[in-house]
């Protein structure tokens, strides 16, 4: 589905000292040798040139020039990319004599567009160039590069080939209905499918609040009383003064949140009000805003420096149910442990003692075991939206094999189980609107 315009515009953030503009279409060559020197309609493919960007007879700039033709490029039509200098001035200059030369600005995310209409990439792959460039850490890194690998469309493939060997089962159930003598499609068997192909869904989507935890980053919510050491452990954590710090109790009276970077993996720490009785109205707000972040926490750290009555302890546990509760005895230098302590770890945030250690606790809280193994995580509400939609389909296979209704209802539901999972990666017909609002949450030049 070769685009019959040629498109160009930037590749690389403006301010940098180089700049790289892109373009691709059908007359791609052809426009720039109109403005590069040594450039021609029939310049090798895959090759590299120096050349002078010309307006008439005036030097723009001296640039590299690279020549790509279809369908080995990245949007699989013949492409250039200009590297010249990150001027401005120069970049607007170019792009200037290119759409005189017939070429016409691309919009946001076109060229992945492109490369995935002209079959180079699947729509799942598309979606994982923007979360790649977007990605702030290991863990989103490994994420976006798992997808746009293709291991998730892997994992598509595999419940394809299985939903369509149970469909063929009953589609030939029904072309020789006639023959009662003959059985294609044993139930028990189907049903023993369909229930792990189910299952394998169900666990995709369950990957997802994990998935868009490690994208946006891991919430964790320190608690604990007034004056224990919150808005210090959160300096220490953060290694700046992000949060003000005091021997007044209740000086912390909303929530303050940062994110840190704890060996690739991001998360967002939140600092709270400390926990009391109060009559203040205005610390009394601060406290129902501590218990709302308890709520939309993965991670709790619950930090005392004096070890907490049997009552609080239980309340805490209660509190957390759910969370993953590190339980932080603090100012280990005016409180040395005298005896048994509930305590996970026993730390010092005034002077950082045991920090790093604290942060190994944090990381090992959540199982990363899915990053290192074959096992996908989900991250595109997209797609999570989609394999919901493949179960609620497939649960009613399931009720319908259970209580032997006709194949054809069965092979109609079927059907729509492959047509919902072709969605995610395109494999089905895809509406432009879909299309539309995948890639115009790109930026413009990818």
């Amino acid at each position: 589905m070769i685009a019959s315009d040629t498109i160009c515009a930037p590749a690389t953030a403006p301010g940098g000292a180089i700049a790289v503009i892109r373009i691709s279409g059908p007359d791609a060559l052809s426009a720039a040798s109109s403005v590069c020197s040594s450039i021609t309609a029939t310049t090798t493919a895959n090759t590299t040139h120096f050349a002078r960007i010309k307006d008439g007879d005036e030097i723009i700039d001296e640039a590299m020039v690279s020549v790509f033709r279809a369908p080995h490029s990245y949007t699989g039509e013949d492409s250039v990319e200009i590297s010249c200098h990150g001027s401005r001035y120069i970049i607007n200059k170019v792009l200037e004599l290119l759409v005189g030369h017939g070429c016409r600005m691309a919009r946001p995310g076109e060229f992945t567009q492109r490369a995935y209409l002209n079959g180079k990439m699947d729509l799942s792959q598309a979606e994982a160039v923007a979360d790649l460039i977007a990605s702030t850490n290991r863990a989103s890194h490994q994420m976006a590069m798992s997808q746009l690998r293709g291991h998730f469309s892997s994992e598509l493939a595999s419940l394809r080939d299985q939903l369509l060997h149970l469909t063929t089962l009953l589609e030939l159930e029904l072309d020789f209905s006639d023959h009662e003598e003959l059985e294609f499609a044993d139930r028990t068997e189907l049903i023993r499918i369909a229930q792990k192909i189910d299952n394998h869904i169900t666990n995709l989507a369950r990957s997802f609040e994990m998935g868009q935890a490690l994208k946006l980053g891991i919430p964790v919510t320190i608690v604990g009383k007034t004056n224990v050491g919150k808005s210090t452990l959160l300096n220490q954590l953060l290694h700046e003064d992000r949060a003000i710090v005091s021997d007044i109790h209740g000086t912390t009276r909303d929530t303050i949140e940062d994110t840190i970077d704890i060996r690739g993996v991001q998360f967002r720490i939140i600092d709270t009000a400390g926990l009391r009785q109060t009559t203040d109205e205005i610390e009394q707000i601060g406290i129902e805003r501590t218990h709302q972040a308890i709520e939309k926490a993965r991670i709790v750290l619950w930090l005392f420096d004096q070890e907490p009555t049997t009552e609080e302890s239980h309340s805490m546990q209660s509190l957390c149910k759910g969370k993953s509760l590190i339980i932080i005895r603090n100012k280990t230098d005016l409180f040395p442990t005298t005896g048994q302590t509930i305590a996970d770890i026993s730390i010092s945030a005034k002077h950082g003692t045991n920090i790093q250690a604290l942060e190994d606790i944090i990381l090992q809280s959540i199982d990363l075991s899915t990053l290192n193994d074959s096992d996908f995580i989900v991250t595109n509400t997209r797609h999570y939206e989609a394999l919901n939609n493949a179960h609620a389909h497939l649960a009613r296979v399931l009720d319908a094999l259970a209580t032997q209704l006709p194949a054809d209802l069965i092979a109609e539901d079927l059907r729509l189980v492959l047509s919902t999972l072709g969605e995610i990666t395109g494999g089905t017909i895809t509406s432009q609107e879909t299309l539309n609002n995948i890639f115009s949450n790109f930026c413009v030049g990818k």
